[in-house]
């Protein structure tokens, strides 16, 4: 309350012109209308009808100072659970940055929940005006069930209903692309259903390269966002897919790959992936455009990646601001890369205004939590009990070789450090255990199921842990502790709420609930931001030198990454796709 206060009374009412005037069943916008496609700017009045543009004329004598009214920003390819908010207060707090609509990926809900789980998504979103695009995850789970366990299924059969739905507009990234190039059955399948129904393949192909890459395009994949670098960024769109430039909380590849826009302005998206509460509520696609303003690219270039070719691609009837188009748009203040967003329009309804910025989230937030509570009780998939100190033993003797997950800070690639233990406390000494803490993941989908203990290093908890059911891809609950009474602590009150995440420094302990499928919070957006920020701290006050400790946390779970990584089955080596024994 104190912050909310505080920015109320340093937000100042901005005194400009009457840009906007109603008109008998009409609402006129006067100003500066960009037209992308034709890369034109019309200096003049835009009607709007029933929530269509229904005319543009062009007129003398429009002020430089006038808005500039534009289609709003895409982001082509999120995981709105990412940000733990419900689909609607994520569209409330996006439209604030520009962006009108995203194409999103239900696969973390998916993995919990299965079709419930998308199918809450998909209600959730339908309590704003806000354009969605929902894809069909098609790998859940991410791997085999013989090396991980998730709280659903969805395969071929599945997806095949999902694809005949109007509701779902593509078939989600295809991250086994090993299965598309060995035209694997149930790959194929997948894939054909979204074809035959005329819907988008999005792809997941980290790494892929010459023919493999124009294979797996050619299998009818089409876009990918997991390029890292300006040549395999090249050969993806040579292959004749769409380039998705990510820029996300947790992989960044925005530097790396906008050398890339001037040569395919119409071949290029721009993307979060994942977008975690903290860096939503300080923008979104917006920060991309300013930072690829400063860096001197052309503006039409950077305004089809961010606004038309998302539209372009996918076939969507979303608007790009000519007569006919649904009315959704915004106003910024000029074409700097300093510009700001004044208001937000999703098929001619004002949905964010900079001079009415308080009243408008309280009464949006309002309508919000009123909808939400008539969805009645959250979905969620939880059967793990309480553990005791006996549960989370790990056994070493002398003679045993253990395996030691090395995390580092910024990086979702780990190490594997083999340690043979002597017994001799001298020899044992030069590993530095002090360093070596323990990490447990427990199956939250079965009751009676035993946790797998396997060590790490990286985290560097003095005294305090942390824990979460934010664990990439099935998202069980995954800990690590500084000693096995903190362990427990975190684990056990994850446990209680069904979901969340825990940080423990000492006596302190700060929770997040996560009642929606042990990801998603109700709360406002902003609060979720202000809880993720006190995790950190914690996190942090015990010891952690961590910048991002819960994504780092969460990834040491996917088996799909190198090298070594643990799941509810064991400590998997994902070079060789194997489990370590011991």
């Amino acid at each position: 309350m104190f912050v909310y206060l505080m920015l109320k009374r340093c937000v100042k009412p901005e005194i400009t012109m009457l840009w906007t005037r109603k008109e008998a069943d009409k609402i006129i916008f006067k100003g500066h209308i960009l037209d992308i496609p034709n890369r034109t700017v019309i200096h003049g009045e835009m009607h709007v009808k029933n929530g269509i543009i229904s005319n543009i004329i062009p007129l003398e004598g429009i002020a430089d100072d006038a808005p500039y009214y534009l289609p709003g920003f895409i982001d082509a390819h999120v995981h709105i659970e990412s940000s733990m908010m419900v689909p609607a207060e994520f569209a409330r707090i996006a439209v604030e940055h520009g962006t009108t609509g995203v194409i999103t990926d239900p696969h973390e809900i998916g993995n919990v929940l299965g079709v419930e789980g998308i199918d809450f998504m998909i209600r959730s979103s339908k309590l704003v005006k806000f354009n969605f695009l929902f894809g069909a995850p098609s790998c859940v789970p991410s791997c085999g069930t013989d090396i991980e366990t998730s709280g659903a299924i969805l395969d071929s059969e599945v997806i095949e209903k999902l694809m005949a739905r109007e509701d779902i507009g593509y078939l989600a990234e295809m991250m086994n692309y090993p299965g598309v190039l060995n035209g694997d059955e149930e790959v194929m399948k997948k894939i054909q259903s979204a074809l035959k129904n005329g819907k988008r393949v999005d792809g997941h192909a980290p790494g892929l390269t010459g023919e493999e890459r124009k294979r797996y395009a050619a299998a009818g994949i089409s876009s990918d966002h997991e390029c890292s670098d300006t040549e395999e960024g090249r050969e993806c769109i040579e292959a004749g897919m769409m380039l998705q430039i990510r820029e996300g909380s947790a992989a960044k590849n925005f530097e790396a790959l906008i050398p890339l826009l001037p040569e395919y302005p119409d071949n290029i998206m721009l993307c979060t992936d994942d977008c975690h509460p903290s860096d939503l509520i300080r923008g979104h696609i917006n920060l991309l455009v300013r930072r690829a303003l400063l860096k001197g690219y052309d503006i039409w270039d950077i305004l089809t990646a961010a606004c038309v070719n998302p539209i372009r691609h996918y076939g969507l009837d979303w608007g790009l601001m000519r007569v006919g188009d649904p009315a959704t748009f915004i106003s910024i203040s000029d074409l700097s890369p300093y510009f700001r967003v004044r208001k937000t329009y999703v098929r001619g309804v004002k949905v964010f205004s900079q001079n009415s910025y308080f009243k408008s989230i309280e009464s949006q937030r309002k309508s919000i939590e009123s909808q939400l509570s008539m969805l009645n009780d959250y979905p969620n998939r939880f059967e793990a009990q309480p553990l005791t100190e006996e549960d989370i033993q790990l056994d070493v003797q002398a003679g045993d070789t253990v395996h030691v997950i090395v995390a580092s800070d910024g990086s979702l690639l780990t190490g594997n450090q083999e340690i043979h233990v002597t017994g001799n406390p001298f020899l044992d000494a030069q590993h530095n255990w002090g360093e070596v803490q323990k990490i447990v993941v427990y199956n939250r989908y079965k009751e009676g199921a035993k946790p797998v203990v396997g060590l790490i290093r990286g985290f560097g908890l003095k005294d305090g842990a942390l824990a979460a059911t934010v664990a990439h891809d099935c998202h069980n609950i995954v800990a690590i502790g500084s000693d096995d009474r903190q362990l427990l602590r975190a684990l056990n009150r994850v446990i209680r709420m069904k979901g969340g995440e825990v940080a423990i420094a000492g006596e302190e302990m700060v929770s997040l609930p996560l009642p929606v499928a042990g990801l998603i919070s109700p709360m406002n957006g902003h609060e979720i931001a202000f809880r993720s920020h006190e995790l950190r701290d914690v996190v942090e006050r015990a010891g952690c030198p961590l910048h991002a400790p819960f994504i780092t946390m969460a990834f040491m779970c996917l088996p799909v990454i190198p090298s070594l990584k643990i799941t509810d089955r064991g400590l998997f080596d994902s070079e060789t796709f194997h489990f370590i024994e011991k």
